[in-house]
């Protein structure tokens, strides 16, 4: 069954009476008494609708969180679920229902999983009434449960259905991101927050005025399958899928008219002038250090969207550092990456392309380079066919098995090597799109830390989840399931003190003007349907599946064979032996 839509949810929740939260079995906590529940914002010991309410008021801006929504647990020791918690603090931040510190979306997701889908169990506040710092407690069984931003919580529970992972945390699950040593500013894994300003000018405005709620409904909002712009129904809905839930998107939204007419602030290619007065309106009111996940004093990402009408010239949606003089700084925090553009949003209804175009143009805040071409003499697209399919190249599709890797979105358990010593290895390819999606490498040689080198991936991609829309807009091109390969050269380069992927398409001549070393092709890479089926057998006698010479020509034999043995809707298994 489809998830309802939020909005449908809320409008017969509100009809209803309040629900009360079932209570589920708990450690016996010596001189332990129960306070309360994560997430009962109105403090009537409960957690139901009104307190959804409230959550939802409050990421929408529509009002505040004060001492009153909290426990004030000055002077005593608590616990959540019987695990000690930070004693130190004044009032127990009861919205921030995940523990990370950051009351966002992934708060009010569980909250809504208390109160309206029932799939999630509530999570118990205690306090010691004889505020000692220790306790005894009884042995208990305990479930973790896995929540939509990783991060997990360990509730005592008697439920048997209640999903479960082995792992903790996303620095043990998750492989190390290869872009981290790059020129990005905008962490790719864990949390990383965006400042977006939704800007227009005096004499070029808004026809469709969106109100702010529904700009961070776009960018920031909730998982909504039901949605007419899913998969792009918000940039941080698609991120948290493409990453298995590795990354996580947060930011606020800022509405602005600029003080000069549109020309005024054309003919900069960095936008310097527009950054500098977005960011002074707001500097006094605003506190930007908060738009920094990773500590570096950077603020992670910025995004300044234009209307559509303000042209394609100065405004078409591009990415890049901050160009401007590095001694300016917001709040002591240093410009990273922002993104101009004018993608915008429709209607209160559509908005797929603002979301599309911007989660491209956050790729490069991340480390990524475009995967399409600067100097293709037939056309730009980077990689063709039913496979060519790339959120980094022409068409807004997932990410491919090259981007997850690069980005950290990988599980340790879900990137495997093949071995040259062991001639032949079978491998289970599982669905791309899904959260157990997987990838098998071939090394050129040695695999260098990092990936930096030259190797094959190898995936299954299917027209699911964060691909669903392709069987909407390219009906006539998509053929569904198969195993597909990339070829990857990624070499890094230091330029000026910061680190480049050397054979990103129009970042070095070495690529021969796209004909020969790139940072990704694709194997077969033809208008075609270049997706590989049981019984196809990939060789040196596709195009594309042999190792760079010297010159850069594709002309060095891999030597080997990859065979598709057998598909199923989730999966398929492939054998790389020797030719």
């Amino acid at each position: 069954m489809k998830k309802k839509s939020f909005r449908r949810m809320m409008t017969a929740f509100l009809s209803a009476v309040s629900i009360s939260v079932c209570a589920v079995s708990m450690p016996v906590l010596a001189d332990w008494e129960q306070m309360g529940f994560m997430g009962d914002l109105n403090n009537d010991s409960q957690v139901n609708v009104a307190d959804l309410l409230l959550l939802s008021k409050y990421m929408l801006g529509k009002t505040s969180l004060s001492n009153e929504n909290f426990y004030n647990v000055s002077g005593k020791y608590y616990s959540i679920n019987g695990s000690e918690a930070d004693n130190s603090l004044e009032y127990l931040r009861t919205a921030d229902i995940n523990q990370d510190d950051i009351i966002d979306i992934f708060d009010l997701i569980m909250m809504r999983k208390y109160v309206i889908t029932k799939s999630a169990d509530p999570v118990y506040i205690w306090n010691d009434e004889t505020e000692t710092s220790t306790s005894s407690t009884t042995e208990s069984t305990t479930t973790t449960t896995t929540v939509p931003n990783t991060t997990t919580l360990t509730s005592a529970s008697s439920s048997t259905d209640t999903e479960t992972t082995t792992s903790t945390t996303s620095a043990v699950e998750f492989i190390e991101a290869p872009v981290k040593d790059l020129y990005g500013s905008m962490p790719s894994q864990n949390n990383a927050e965006m400042v977006v300003f939704y800007v227009d000018f005096p004499d070029c405005p808004y026809k469709y005025e969106p109100t702010t709620a529904e700009i961070e409904k776009a960018s920031f909002g909730a998982e909504d399958t039901e949605n007419r712009n899913y998969p792009f129904e918000s940039m941080s809905a698609f991120y948290n899928r493409s990453s298995k839930g590795n990354l996580k998107l947060n930011g606020k939204v800022f509405r602005y008219t600029t003080k000069e007419n549109k020309s005024a602030y054309e003919g900069d290619i960095y936008h310097v002038n527009l950054i500098n007065e977005v960011f002074e309106a707001f500097k006094d009111s605003e506190d930007f250090t908060t738009f920094d996940a990773n500590g570096d004093k950077i603020i992670d990402a910025t995004l300044i969207s234009v209307p559509t009408d303000a042209g394609d010239e100065n405004w078409w949606p591009a990415a890049g550092q901050y160009g401007g003089n590095y001694d300016f700084k917001v709040d002591g925090m240093s410009i990273g990456h922002v993104i101009v553009g004018n993608a915008q949003i429709e209607s209160k209804t559509d908005y797929k392309n603002f979301t599309s175009s911007y989660l491209h143009e956050m790729g490069h805040c991340m480390g990524l380079p475009d995967y399409y071409l600067y100097n293709g003499e037939k056309d730009f697209e980077g990689l063709h066919g039913s496979a060519g399919y790339e959120m980094m190249d022409e068409t807004n599709a997932d990410f491919s098995a090259v981007s997850k890797l690069m980005l950290g979105w990988y599980k340790k358990e879900q990137v495997t090597i093949y071995d040259p010593e062991t001639k032949t290895q079978t491998f289970t390819l599982n669905n791309a799109q899904k959260e157990n999606g997987n990838c098998i490498i071939i090394p050129c040689g040695k695999l260098e830390d990092n990936y930096y080198s030259e190797f094959l991936v190898v995936e299954y991609t299917t027209l699911d989840v964060n691909n669903s829309r392709l069987k909407k807009d390219y009906w006539w091109k998509t053929t569904g399931a198969g195993v597909r390969v990339f070829h990857v050269e990624g070499t890094v380069t230091d330029n000026i003190g910061w680190k480049y992927w050397k054979y990103a398409s129009g970042e070095n001549e070495a690529t021969n003007n796209d004909a020969g070393r790139r940072f990704i092709r694709i194997i077969d890479d033809a208008d075609t349907d270049n997706l590989y089926h049981v019984g196809d057998v990939i060789d040196s006698s596709i195009s594309g599946f042999k190792w760079y010479a010297e010159d850069g020509t594709q002309s060095v034999d891999t030597g080997l064979k990859i065979t598709i043995d057998n598909i199923t809707d989730d999966n398929c298994t492939i054998t790389v032996s020797e030719k």
